[in-house]
């Protein structure tokens, strides 16, 4: 859309106060995460938990935020953007403080995964829209670049800031600073104008259902698999039937003219569905990737938070750099192209990592092969979103945004839960097997080995290990030690399939989407930065 020049008058009188503020508000969203993932160890040891509970929770996060973020957008529409503004930090505050005060993970569950990711569903979509209504022209851009910035700088920085509060402060610290950074942009709140909405307010509650049950019912249907629960094949199936389902009914809905969850006929354009595969894909590559390496660093290791975070570090800062040069560089080249040498980087740099896990023995053997998955994801994130919606009319965009955002969290959740879900049954799997076959364990041992894996699979350092053998013979203890320090190593290959078959698959998406002819972006995307 062409900016008047009231527009441009009004633009330059924009505060930049609540840019600043909005910047601060994705930081800690996008931040929340990466301190999760290098705390691991610390929430397990001082809530007397286990690894897989804490994955889970983050698993689940992520795939409250991907479930609701399209329910989230529509009720900013019906009850006013800043409202929805406003509830969403309110949501995300109280996770945060759950996180500070939390005596169990069930209050982490509540409060963090499920509250704080209903408050992310409501914040994303009204961010966007008061972006656009309280600011416009040159000011809007300058808005949009610097919210998107802050998105970068904290996926670059998390997991370095998370490591270092953790280890010589206090994980509870690090969530207590989100409560302040979102208090300071709650002051602010006076500067934000509502945006009002003048689309239909009619809703479609059938499609959010079924959109709902279907993305929570594959995630969650993972996640009780990785606990040991029962009706996971029910669950499952009901995830994907309403997943089939809604896509029935939108089709329907359609042909007779009556509002839908979502605008099927998004869908008819190639590019589009390209482009929401391939950042599913680079998602569930992302996601499986930053819950197996924390984990890998932390327990077989024994890294402390900023041991973890520097490790992980050549991922997120070469991701950083290379988006921020590749999105100046691309220009007018076909993204084609790029996001095919995205794929292909990340590819080796999974494959890489998967090679030498067994031999590595500090976290400097993954330096070479992190940066450059990094520099692969770096090149996908300077693309994908423009290339997703850059068949979609200006006023169409934030829907298909809302889309594109929605599928990026759904591959993050799919990819944090299955890959850790793999890990975990790998684990049971491969150390039952080995100790069936030890000389040194008895037929008793071997048993009871079987079945605490069966119903309780974890995890654990040697240290931890070792503290538990206590009591044991001393040939019992070193023969267990031995089988779990070369399970570990092999159930984290396992676990590392996950984000290389996403790469894999996203190569192989990439040279269809090289025969399509270049589509030049038809409305402005900067808000889609966030996906």
């Amino acid at each position: 859309m062409t900016s008047t020049p009231q527009d441009d008058a009004g633009a330059s009188a924009g505060n930049p106060r609540l840019a600043i503020l909005l910047a601060m508000a994705m930081f800690v969203l996008v931040v929340d995460t990466s301190l999760m993932n290098v705390s691991i160890s610390a929430v397990v040891r001082d809530l007397d938990t286990t690894v897989s509970g804490v994955q889970s929770a983050i698993a689940l996060e992520a795939l409250v935020s991907a479930a609701f973020i399209l329910i989230g957008s529509k009720i900013g529409d019906l009850f006013g953007r800043k409202w929805a503004y406003v509830v969403g930090l309110l949501a995300y505050a109280v996770g945060a403080l759950a996180m500070t005060l939390a005596q169990s993970l069930t209050a982490i569950i509540v409060f963090w995964a499920v509250i704080g990711g209903l408050g992310a569903s409501l914040l994303l979509p009204a961010m966007q829209s008061l972006i656009h209504g309280n600011f416009a022209g040159a000011a809007q851009r300058k808005a949009f670049a610097l919210v998107g910035a802050a998105a970068a700088i904290a996926a670059a920085v998390g997991p370095l800031l998370g490591g270092f509060i953790t280890t010589y402060l206090s994980w509870r610290l690090a969530f207590l600073l989100e409560v302040v950074i979102i208090a300071v942009v709650l002051s602010g709140i006076r500067l934000v104008k509502d945006v009002p909405y003048t689309g239909s307010r009619h809703i479609d509650g059938v499609g959010a259902v079924l959109s709902v049950l279907g993305m929570g019912g594959v995630v969650l249907g993972i996640l009780v698999w990785q606990e040991g629960g029962e009706s996971v094949v029910a669950i499952l199936a009901v995830g994907v039937v309403a997943l089939g389902s809604l896509v029935v009914w939108l089709r329907r809905r359609r042909r007779l003219a009556q509002p839908t969850l979502i605008d099927p006929d998004l869908f008819a354009s190639k590019v589009f569905r390209f482009g929401i595969t391939e950042q599913s894909l680079q998602q569930i590559a992302l996601g499986g990737t930053m819950i197996a390496l924390p984990i890998y660093l932390q327990v077989v290791l024994e890294y402390s938070a900023m041991g973890a975070g520097l490790s992980i570090a050549p991922l997120s800062l070469s991701m950083f750099a290379v988006a921020l040069v590749a999105g100046k560089k691309a220009g007018t080249h076909n993204p084609s192209g790029i996001i095919r040498w995205g794929f292909t980087l990340l590819l080796v740099g999974i494959a890489t990592v998967i090679l030498v896990v067994p031999r590595a023995d500090s976290g400097w053997w993954l330096v070479v092969p992190l940066l450059v998955a990094g520099s692969g994801l770096g090149l996908l994130v300077s693309q994908l979103n423009n290339y997703t919606l850059a068949p979609i009319t200006e006023e169409r965009v934030s829907e298909a945004a809302g889309i594109n955002s929605a599928a990026g969290s759904f591959g993050l959740s799919f990819g944090l839960a299955f890959a850790g879900a793999i890990l975990l049954a790998a684990l049971s799997t491969i150390f039952t097997s080995m100790a069936a076959d030890s000389t040194v364990l008895d037929a008793a041992e071997q048993t009871q080995v079987a079945e605490v894996l069966e119903h309780d699979a974890q995890v654990v350092s040697t240290t931890e290990l070792e503290n538990l053998l206590v009591g044991q013979p001393q040939d019992t203890q070193d023969e267990i030690i031995r089988i779990n320090t070369e399970a570990r190593p092999l159930a984290l290959q396992i676990a590392m399939l996950v984000p290389l078959v996403a790469a894999l698959a996203g190569l192989l998406v990439s040279f269809r989407m090289a025969r399509l002819p270049y589509v030049p972006p038809a409305a402005p995307v900067e808000a889609a930065v966030w996906g």
